[in-house]
């Protein structure tokens, strides 16, 4: 037998992997309006718990602001998503070029 330690999880998921899950298999169910009340819930509370905000969620955020016409808070949400992961400039940029020639 030896000893067995638990590290701590990286990130702190809440609910994204499951409002993206919703998202996608039952189109509707997690209108953007709702998860963007639950993903500004999670970061609030994985940052009050001194735990880290996982890759991926500020770029979800952003698109659900987006989707809600809400330009300002979503160009902030992706700029956070990039400044945190930097290495998600490429896919952030990617949305946002989808997302001008959308405006067009």
């Amino acid at each position: 037998s030896g000893c067995v330690t638990q590290k701590p999880p990286l990130y702190r998921w809440g609910e994204y992997e499951q409002l993206v899950y919703e998202m996608y298999s039952e189109p509707g169910k997690a209108e953007p309006g709702t998860q963007v009340a639950k993903l500004s819930e999670d970061i609030g509370r994985t940052q009050a718990e001194g735990q880290r905000v996982p890759p991926g969620v500020y770029a979800h955020l952003g698109y659900m602001h987006y989707i809600q016409g809400n330009q300002g808070a979503a160009m902030s949400a992706f700029a956070t998503e990039k400044a945190l992961f930097p290495e998600s400039a490429v896919f952030v940029d990617a949305i946002l070029k989808r997302l001008k020639g959308k405006k067009q």
